[in-house]
C-alpha cells in the first residue's frame, strides 16, 4: 500500500514562526518515523500554488498565529480540494 503524502504547514510569516518551525518539525519527523511521505512547507503567500502542485493526500496546520488560525489556510485547503488537521 502506497504511504499517504503529508504537507506539514509550518513557519509562516506571523510573530509566532520560531513556535510553528519547531512544532511542525517535530511532527513531519514523527510522522516520517511513522512511514508517511512528508512534505514540509514553509508556508508563504503562493501556498496555494504550492499545495496545487504537490497534491498532498492531506495538510497538517502546524502554523501558529494570523493565517494558520483564522481560517485562511483552512479556506485556501477547502478551496483546492485537500483534507487539513486544526480547523
Amino acid at each position: 500500500m502506497k504511504s499517504k503524502h503529508v504537507a506539514v504547514l509550518l513557519g509562516g510569516f506571523s510573530s509566532e514562526r520560531p513556535v510553528s518551525l519547531s512544532s511542525g518539525k517535530a511532527c513531519a519527523d514523527a510522522l516520517e518515523k511513522e512511514g508517511y511521505q512528508v512534505t514540509r512547507v514553509d508556508v508563504s503567500r503562493d501556498v496555494g500554488s504550492v499545495l496545487a502542485e504537490l497534491k498532498p493526500d492531506v495538510a497538517f496546520n502546524a502554523l501558529h498565529g494570523p493565517f494558520g488560525e483564522d481560517g485562511t489556510i483552512q479556506g485556501i485547503l477547502e478551496y483546492l480540494a485537500i483534507p487539513y488537521t486544526h480547523s
